[in-house]
């Protein structure tokens, strides 16, 4: 598994040469945390503030893991019921050997208890798709949005 204290901000410091701007440092941190390889520069404001500010600034904080940060997603996208942004987050996870598909099990058997039980069961039926297409840890995924390589 990724080392338990490490951040977004610890990973990049160990790869070399920090980004020069905000947008490259959050492009950056979205290849780390998503196990893209690398993300496409994508134009428009919604994209700006989600690479400068989001992963820019947010998932750079100290005081919390890649890991950490993405079990409190798992618990948000569960809650809302916003189960179409969860296949990236559980491809990601498997990949970046953050959790084992036990736990990810575990966390939907968990997450039923205080979610209810018809979310719990999206995330869980997701969870075992995800973990069947699984191709296995340091697997690079693809970028799901505008400017990705298609096929």
């Amino acid at each position: 598994m990724s080392p338990p204290h490490e951040t977004a901000r610890s990973a990049h410091a160990s790869a070399g040469t920090p980004a020069s701007t905000p947008r490259e440092r959050g492009m950056e941190t979205m290849a780390e945390v998503y196990a893209w390889g690398q993300v496409p520069d994508v134009p428009g404001e919604f994209f700006r503030v989600t690479a400068e500010h989001l992963f820019g600034d947010i998932w750079n904080r100290e005081g919390l893991t890649v890991r950490e940060r993405r079990l409190m997603l798992f618990g948000a996208i569960a809650a809302l019921g916003e189960t179409s942004v969860l296949p990236v987050q559980l491809d990601a996870a498997l990949a970046r050997d953050e959790f084992t598909p036990d736990q990810l099990r575990e966390i939907a058997v968990f997450l039923a208890h205080y979610v209810g039980w018809p979310r719990a069961a999206a995330f869980n039926n997701l969870v075992e798709e995800r973990i069947r297409q699984h191709k296995g840890k340091g697997t690079q995924q693809e970028f799901p949005g505008p400017g990705a390589k298609k096929g």
